[in-house]
């Protein structure tokens, strides 16, 4: 994020709630940030102005990356769950040929069909709880086979058979019954505190190792660690499924996801002729892999990729593991991304001095890296985020690979696209309804915004790459952490930021306003989001995802251990959480953090997995559901996804971009029935 010194870049956007007509509208007229709003899900634009000042070179190459982004984008909803796909098929063709649908039902169906889109599937992206829909099974019955009467469902989705009969179309139905419909079929994600008897894995839906349990993975070797499914045998024996396109003279057969992966291919050899040599260099080996699956072929596009500092910019992969309960598995995910040059600037400050706040990191000197390769630094407007990649993220440090960012360093990107459509969303009024008194409620006011943005930029660029890993351990720590290496290095980054925003190298650097006071303001975030983030968990009384379980772990820790730095009380019946001492906070911090990089550095797993079953897990649902009132009271949404930007291109005969446009959707149903029609003739022909 940024400092209040770029708030001359925030744009001024007024929030309005739209309505989808017509489904485009250019960008000049792009002055909305919430776009529509289902229950407590808001679907926020994401504006890119920087596009207008790209050569047309630069605008090529963005349109065949976001195209090749589209073209992962259904991956993700198999991974989450194995019916993940056919639903989407179902759902989108009914929303694409809604004729003589009844209203009411059709009203119903769209609402849950966006809800779907939103979270990549029917489990909430946050809590990993499986959603239900408002409408009954017989209401789908019939809009199916009245969809199918306008033409749904006649060609084929991707990898699924067309269902021209009505016949078809029925039994479709009857196989997704249970698991649109049944609460107890597949009810989590990802179920990091399974119940009835069920281990991790098998409690999740998601497909990383469908029919096996943690018992039969112990002492399995992953030769294809991120882009697998791992299954069982006729014999008995595991193997993986490879995600993989296959070569083209045949000697690495297709595997999982083949034709989404070809597709993405075929835009990425589009892009490198618009592409500088680095960048194309790197856009090579990611071809490469999506052909072979091998993971040397993922560490060359990650080694080139990191030191390529492209304006048009780019990632895209099976990359984060917190899908996985087991902590090895990517999801897919993609973004692409414009530099925000001026914000760009002043941040690469921060980067330039990360040895310095390496050696004034409060863990054993041991544990400290002593050279340094300088991080690539920079905020960004964003063109298209896909796959597992939420609005929500607004920093991110990549590679994950611990080979390439200690040889190499990493690339940190902060989206201040999605931060300034997330602050023009949400406002300052839940910051009113919960802060303990008026002093707090000022300093949000003057400096919540600069606190949260410096949090994320020293989350990013310090907190991630910081850090010397033990020689036993050298290869990474996340095999040995497991489920809960997410956790430990999400906190790891957050308390780096706490620790280090009292330094007064920022206050030289020109990163920070009021010192004490921005440092106040982020410390009363920090010790205040285990009781807010809450209000996101509306069910059950377990933290499963890993940034809300890191944020719970600091503040329950740091108030257990320092007596006297956090304090959780009540006042005219509503609870509330202050710092009673900043200083006595700080000291929790360094005390947590040296542990955290302790226990990172040796791969001590026992460690990791009590700190974070006794302060990051559980929590009192009579809290959180006087927290949900409370928020209810306020009308904010709770929960978020974008829009993107959506770039045309008009092609000469040899296939050459001529030129591109960019334009903003009004509504999710046209962004999302566009992103299906590139697997799906039926939708194309609908849409026309």
């Amino acid at each position: 994020m940024k400092p209040q010194n770029f708030v001359l870049l925030l744009l001024l956007v007024t929030m309005i709630s739209a309505i989808a007509k017509p489904a485009l509208c250019q960008q000049e007229k792009a002055s909305s940030v919430l776009v529509e709003r289902v229950g407590d899900t808001a679907f926020l634009q994401l504006h890119a102005p920087s596009f207008q000042a790209l050569s047309p070179r630069e605008q090529a190459l963005a349109y065949w990356l976001t195209q090749a982004s589209i073209a992962i984008d259904p991956v993700i909803y198999d991974q989450l769950s194995a019916y993940g796909l056919q639903q989407k098929r179902l759902l989108e063709e009914i929303m694409a040929h809604p004729k003589g649908i009844d209203p009411a039902a059709l009203a119903k169906i769209a609402e849950f069909t966006k809800l779907f889109w939103a979270n990549r599937g029917n489990h909430n992206d946050t809590t990993s709880q499986k959603f239900l829909p408002a409408f009954t099974f017989e209401e789908l019955e019939k809009a199916a086979l009245r969809a199918q009467q306008n033409g749904a469902y006649r060609t084929a989705y991707a990898d699924l058979p067309p269902l021209k009969k009505p016949a078809d179309v029925t039994h479709e139905l009857e196989s997704l019954r249970p698991s649109l419909f049944d609460p107890a079929f597949e009810p989590m994600m990802i179920a990091k505190s399974p119940v009835g008897g069920k281990d991790t894995i098998q409690a999740s839906s998601n497909t990383f190792y469908p029919g096996l349990s943690l018992n039969d993975l112990q002492g399995f070797q992953d030769q294809y660690p991120l882009n697998s499914r791992v299954v069982k045998a006729a014999d008995g024996k595991l193997t993986e499924l490879v995600y993989r396109a296959g070569t083209p003279d045949g000697k690495v057969p297709p595997g999982l996801y083949a034709r989404f992966l070809k597709k993405a291919n075929d835009c990425f050899e589009k892009a490198r002729r618009y592409a500088d040599p680095a960048q194309a260099e790197a856009i090579a080996h990611l071809i490469r892999y999506y052909q072979t699956g091998d993971y040397a072929d993922w560490v060359a596009f990650g080694t080139t990729w990191v030191q390529n500092d492209a304006t048009v910019d780019f990632d895209n992969g099976f990359i984060e593991v917190y899908r996985d309960a087991r902590g090895a598995k990517g999801s897919s995910q993609s973004f692409v991304t414009i530099t925000d040059k001026p914000v760009t600037t002043l941040m690469k400050k921060l980067g330039a001095n990360a040895a310095y706040f390496e050696q004034k990191a409060p863990w054993d000197d041991k544990y400290k890296l002593t050279s340094f390769k300088l991080p690539v630094v920079k905020a960004v407007e964003t063109l298209i985020e896909t796959g597992d990649f939420n609005v929500t993220t607004i920093g991110d440090n990549l590679p994950n690979e611990n080979e390439i960012h200690e040889k190499y360093g990493s690339k940190n990107f902060l989206f201040t696209g999605s931060k300034r459509a997330l602050d023009d969303a949400t406002g300052k009024t839940a910051a009113a309804e919960f802060a303990v008194g008026p002093a707090e409620v000022e300093r949000d006011a003057k400096y919540g915004s600069e606190a949260q943005d410096l949090m994320t930029a020293l989350h990013e660029v310090i907190g991630h790459g910081s850090g010397k890993l033990s020689e036993r351990v050298k290869g990474g720590a996340q095999p040995l952490l497991k489920e809960y290496f997410s956790t430990l290095e999400e906190g790891r980054a957050d308390l780096m930021a706490l620790w280090n925003v009292w330094d007064p190298k920022l206050k030289e650097l020109g990163l920070i306003s009021n010192q004490e006071e921005v440092a106040k303001a982020m410390y009363d975030n920090a010790a205040a989001v285990a009781l807010l983030q809450l209000r996101r968990i509306p069910r059950g009384d377990t933290v499963e995802e890993d940034h809300q379980r890191d944020r719970q772990l600091i503040a329950q820790y740091i108030a257990d251990k320092v007596p006297g730095s956090i304090e959780q009380f009540t006042r005219d019946g509503k609870t509330y959480v202050r710092v009673a001492d900043y200083q006595k906070m700080r000291q929790g911090v360094g005390m947590l953090l040296a542990e955290l990089m302790r226990i990172k550095a040796e791969g001590d797993y026992d460690a990791i997995k009590a700190l974070v079953d006794k302060y990051g897990v559980h929590f009192d649902p009579a809290l959180r559901d006087q927290i949900l009132a409370r928020y209810k009271k306020l009308n904010l949404p709770t929960y978020f996804a974008g829009i993107n930007a959506h770039l045309t291109a008009s092609l000469g005969k040899n296939g050459e971009v001529e030129k591109v446009e960019i334009h903003y959707w009004d509504n999710p149903v046209a962004q999302y029935l566009n992103y299906g029609a590139m697997y799906d003739k039926g939708l194309t022909q609908a849409m026309k």
